[in-house]
């Protein structure tokens, strides 16, 4: 018969000094130990055991059947949720039949705003060392690229914080809202005052200098932002 765990037992078989690893799936308990790709009961350096995988196995680029790999030695005791806000049957729906949606569309728009915010940094440090007025163009439109995906970034971001997190209060999440409204500010101001002084990187006075500090201090901006994301995605282990 097999046995009833509960989520503080499952915890307790993370994989890791020569524990057991176990992750739950819509119920079941799978023991991956002896899988290479849960070494340390680390899989492919985000996902560990220990844990209920449903949401994450769903949306894995592999199929479900890989489970029947490995030996089912129990059942996951249901327990009572965190109360978060409450989804509309609409959405449940639809994340339902598409699971990829609960995670994957904040990953794919947030590589916009950083390859533009960056780029928008690399042009217009160019021009200023070349003088090259190519580099001050490119610059200009990847203000804009950055400042049309910002946005979508952030509202993706609260989807998924939404969705995956139920809006919970989370040190990694505050950070990365308040930096990225920061960063949108930013943004506007940078591309409205090179659009009234498309020159304004023509000479290194005050204002040139002002400017130049605002559009290189982004990339230091959004790079803090992405890190934090990534710890999301890709927890940090504590040694």
């Amino acid at each position: 018969m097999s046995k009833q765990v509960d989520a503080e037992g499952l915890s307790q078989c993370d994989g890791k000094e020569g524990r057991p690893a176990y992750v739950a799936y819509k119920g079941r308990i799978i023991d991956v130990s002896g899988s290479r790709l849960w070494r340390d009961g680390l899989h492919m350096g985000r996902h560990t055991a220990g844990k209920d995988l449903t949401g994450e196995i769903e949306a894995a680029p592999h199929g479900i059947d890989v489970l029947d790999r490995y030996p089912e030695v129990g059942t996951l005791v249901e327990e009572a949720k965190p109360h978060g806000p409450a989804m509309s049957p609409l959405l449940s729906g639809i994340f339902a039949r598409y699971p990829l949606l609960r995670r994957h569309p904040h990953p794919a728009v947030v590589h916009f705003p950083i390859v533009f915010t960056l780029s928008a940094s690399f042009f217009s440090i160019l021009y200023v060392l070349t003088g090259n007025r190519s580099f001050d163009h490119t610059a200009f439109y990847c203000l804009a690229g950055a400042l049309l995906f910002t946005p979508l970034g952030i509202l993706t971001g609260f989807l998924t914080w939404w969705v995956n997190y139920l809006a919970m209060p989370m040190r990694a999440v505050t950070i990365k809202k308040n930096l990225s409204f920061v960063m949108l500010a930013m943004l506007l101001i940078l591309l409205v005052w090179h659009g009234f002084d498309p020159t304004i990187l023509d000479r290194l006075s005050g204002p040139a200098i002002l400017y130049l500090a605002l559009v290189t201090a982004l990339s230091p901006l959004v790079l803090i932002v992405a890190y934090y994301g990534g710890t999301l995605t890709f927890p940090l282990e504590k040694h």
